[in-house]
């Protein structure tokens, strides 16, 4: 009967509108990690409403920093007892950029906005309304019965949509202190609106940058066009090497020897759809496993007034986290070594390796959704945070 009391008690939690109230004031903290004149409201956000929540839960609190980090860590536990199984909880309170122009019509980043059965604001899918809606489950476990039945953890992080610096490290040095018998991370994607989705496990994702350096600095074309390599070009053919015209991996290695039986019997049944409003899925792209996210093919230090030649020119790609990080970088040079050899070769790295100082050729395309984040996503009851424009 407790759980049914407790479901009962989160089903007037939304009716009631104390859901829509409590993310309500959880949006319109402006959270942008993104934004370096944001950092105060990073701390507000887990000051004035995460650590309160998870207090009033009878959580203890305490908020983490690292050096890396764009912002505060919180963590709280609520240990029940010795010898009980322990879930730690992860969620993100920071959003990406309001991009407050590009919004249609009636909604706005920063207040929220119920319209078509549907609410509408920054973090509404990613992720404070994730984690807004499993403190009110908590919530109505202990209204019914004062207790969990479990040790609960609980890990929230400012800069998720900066690429989670500071995380790897922040949870190494405290291993300990995470340590738990299962993550729940609820900032992943649905099958569809009508249809709840649990995922067990997570593949992650392996950023990859493709850089080449053919000279220093740039030449104009009038004298030097056709004369120099572009490290445009023979970039642009190593990324074509890769994946081919609908998306399909050329590289075997980079992809699944075989889906077990097993798999295929449990994905059956399971449809992607797409909702009103929504763009239509591509029925002849291939859904692989890599990504070329951003590309940029210019001199990273041309503001786009000069016609030329440039020296350098790079891309990111975004792997599915399947084979080993060495059998990557190993074929990945394989690939990259098919195009037209500059005078130096092209570098390939990780992602983190920022040993020799260059600028980044991404911009604020890059900054604006980050290579790689911890664990996903976006919500159920609002898959968009605003429709129908999309933004990078």
């Amino acid at each position: 009967m407790s759980r049914m009391k407790a479901i009962a008690r989160a089903t007037d939690y939304f009716d009631k509108g104390t859901f829509k109230s409590e993310l309500a004031r959880r949006v319109a903290i402006p959270t942008e990690s993104q934004n370096p004149e944001r950092a105060a409201e990073l701390a507000r956000y887990v000051d004035t409403e995460m650590k309160p929540a998870l207090e009033a839960l009878g959580f203890s609190c305490r908020v983490l920093k690292h050096a890396k980090a764009r912002g505060p860590f919180l963590y709280a536990e609520r240990i029940e007892g010795t010898g009980l199984p322990t879930a730690l909880s992860y969620g993100h309170g920071d959003v990406i950029r309001g991009l407050e122009s590009g919004w249609k019509t009636g909604v706005e980043p920063w207040r929220l906005i119920e319209t078509e059965g549907r609410y509408y604001g920054r973090g509404v899918a990613d992720n404070k309304g994730q984690h807004t809606i499993n403190l009110a489950a908590l919530g109505a476990v202990l209204a019914e019965r004062g207790r969990l039945g479990f040790n609960a953890k609980w890990l929230i992080e400012m800069g998720e949509e900066t690429g989670s610096s500071g995380l790897r490290e922040l949870v190494a040095e405290n291993r300990d202190l995470f340590a738990a018998d299962v993550l729940m991370a609820s900032d992943g994607p649905r099958l569809s609106a009508d249809r709840p989705t649990i995922l067990l496990g997570g593949r992650g994702a392996y950023p990859i940058d493709l850089w080449i350096d053919a000279r220093e600095g740039g030449h104009h074309s009038g004298n030097w066009g056709g004369l120099l390599s572009s490290p445009a070009i023979q970039l642009v053919h190593a990324l074509a090497s890769i994946a081919g015209p609908t998306g399909k991996v050329n590289i075997r290695e980079w992809l699944p020897e075989k889906i077990p039986d097993s798999v295929r019997r449990a994905l059956a049944d399971c449809e992607v759809k797409s909702e009103p409003g929504e763009p239509e899925i591509d029925p002849n792209w291939e859904r692989g496993r890599k990504s070329v996210r951003l590309v940029q093919l210019r001199d990273p230090g041309d503001d786009g007034g000069q016609s030329g030649e440039p020296g350098q020119c790079g891309a990111a790609t975004r792997l599915g986290a399947r084979a080993t990080a060495l059998r990557r970088r190993r074929r990945s040079r394989r690939r990259a070594a098919g195009a037209p050899p500059p005078p130096r070769s092209p570098r390939i790295s990780d992602g983190a390796d920022r040993a020799r100082p260059r600028r980044d050729f991404r911009g604020d395309a890059h900054r604006s959704r980050p290579s790689v984040g911890p664990l996903g996503g976006c919500l159920n009851t609002a898959q968009h945070e605003q429709a129908p424009r999309r933004h990078p």
